[in-house]
């Protein structure tokens, strides 16, 4: 059950991107935080604890909200544009 709702924005182009291999869709002007919250209740487990994150100040500042794209770059979910094409990894191991 995603965490998010779309409740606007409905009319913006989508946008193709994969989440942990699978097929999604956002929309233009999402933000990576925006994307995944709308395909899940999780945005990533801690690497500490496993414990699940879902971002926390929303503006970049506080580290809780870093995903890893399949190449291995390190990106801030909350700050970071969605770009088509993205392959996204939320789930420990999987990062290429």
């Amino acid at each position: 059950m995603p965490l998010l709702h779309r409740i606007t924005r409905k009319g913006h182009a989508a946008i193709a991107f994969q989440l942990d291999g699978e097929p999604c869709e956002g929309r233009a002007g999402d933000t990576l935080l925006t994307a995944i919250l709308n395909h899940g209740e999780v945005l990533r487990r801690s690497e500490f604890s496993g414990s699940p994150r879902a971002g926390f100040c929303q503006m970049g500042a506080c580290q809780d909200c870093w995903v890893t794209l399949e190449s291995g770059e390190r990106l801030r979910a909350c700050t970071t544009a969605l770009a088509p094409g993205m392959r996204i990894v939320t789930r420990q191991g999987q990062a290429a």
